[in-house]
């Protein structure tokens, strides 16, 4: 293949990557609006994270 057009593809690939994470950033910042604007009684039906002594991994509970 010619080296533009291996060029090019790389270029629209890096792009759409770039898009898809974009994406994505705004949908999780959307989540975390949303839970921090919640009432305070569903605040607190939220499970708290503790972190596991054996693992280190923080699960509900």
């Amino acid at each position: 293949m010619p080296p533009l057009i291996l060029i090019a593809a790389g270029i629209l690939g890096g792009a759409a990557l770039v898009r898809l994470a974009v994406r994505e950033g705004k949908r999780i910042n959307r989540e975390l609006d949303d839970a921090r604007k919640s009432k305070p009684a569903e605040q607190e039906r939220m499970p708290k994270l503790r972190r596991d002594p054996d693992t280190g991994t923080y699960r509900p509970g």
